[in-house]
């Protein structure tokens, strides 16, 4: 694969760049550019501080989802635990950290599958895909944000991907972690 250094035909230059808003989660940004053939464009973008989304694998081999309200859409989505990774913290502890307060599970293994961009084309957001075996129930049981609503609930591979098939799941980063969990506990990926 190549690197953006190897591809000096496609990498735009940024001249200028303004900050649009700052808000609490996301900072948006425009940017004027200098283009591969020396012409220039705007850029609007989205700054995201990155996130984990993780597959917990119960010890009978079902899988925890969640049912939870995403205002933007304005629907209830069936998706796999994840969260924001605060500035500074190692992307391990912080799938460690939402596997506890959303799940109210630990687990004594974990395996990074990969990273996924969700919205290359308007924002720099990455998701860390991690896979959590070995679950056992905390002591201290779910510990949700003050403004966080959530149940709980279990699938097994299968139905999570006819899930996907059936339109039930359509969140971006569930389904690509689905693609690896098919992979990592079917195929030895």
């Amino acid at each position: 694969m190549s690197s953006p250094l190897s591809d000096p035909h496609l990498t735009e230059t940024t001249l200028d760049s303004e900050q649009v808003f700052l808000g609490k989660l996301l900072h948006v940004r425009r940017d004027r550019v200098r283009l591969p053939n020396g012409g220039e464009a705007v850029r609007e973008y989205v700054r995201h501080p990155g996130a984990v989304v993780i597959i917990p694998v119960l010890p009978n081999g079902r899988l925890i989802f969640e049912r939870q309200f995403r205002y933007p859409v304005g629907k209830v989505f069936l998706e796999l635990p994840a969260g924001k990774i605060d500035a500074g913290e190692d992307i391990r502890l912080t799938a460690e950290r939402e596997l506890h307060e959303e799940t109210g599970y630990i687990a004594a293994r974990w395996r990074h599958l990969g990273v996924m961009h969700p919205c290359i084309g308007y924002a720099d957001e990455r998701i860390e895909i991690f896979l959590a075996e070995g679950l056992e129930e905390h002591h201290t049981g779910q510990r949700l944000d003050e403004e966080e609503f959530l149940d709980l609930l279990e699938l097994s591979l299968e139905e999570a991907v006819e899930a996907v098939r059936q339109g039930e799941i359509t969140d971006a980063k569930t389904i690509t972690a689905l693609f690896w969990a098919e992979k990592a506990l079917t195929a030895g990926w």
